[in-house]
C-alpha cells in the first residue's frame, strides 16, 4: 500500500512497505503530465516506480523529475496514466 501526504507546498512524504521517502514536485508538474492533481502525480508515480523495482532500491530522498534519469519513458507513461 502507497501512502502518500503533502508535507507542504511541493514537498510530500511516501510510505511504502514500511519504508518513508520524501520528495518534491514542483505545482507545474502535475498539470504538465495531465494529473488530476499533486497527490495523484505522486500516487502515480510510485505505482510507475514499484512495477519496475522493489521499494528498497528507491532513492530514500528526490525531486519527481530526476525518475527521467533511470527511466527515460517516465513522463510519456505518466500522461499516459490520466488519459
Amino acid at each position: 500500500m502507497i501512502e502518500v501526504r503533502a508535507e507542504g507546498g511541493t514537498t510530500f512524504s511516501v510510505r511504502v512497505d514500511g519504508r518513508s521517502f520524501a520528495l518534491t514536485a514542483a505545482e507545474s508538474l502535475a498539470q504538465e503530465l495531465d494529473a488530476p492533481d499533486q497527490l495523484s502525480l505522486v500516487r502515480g508515480c510510485f505505482e510507475f516506480l514499484l512495477e519496475r523495482e522493489r521499494a528498497s532500491e528507491i532513492l530514500p530522498r528526490f525531486d519527481l523529475t530526476v525518475i527521467e534519469r533511470y527511466f527515460p519513458e517516465w513522463r510519456e507513461e505518466m500522461r499516459r496514466r490520466w488519459r
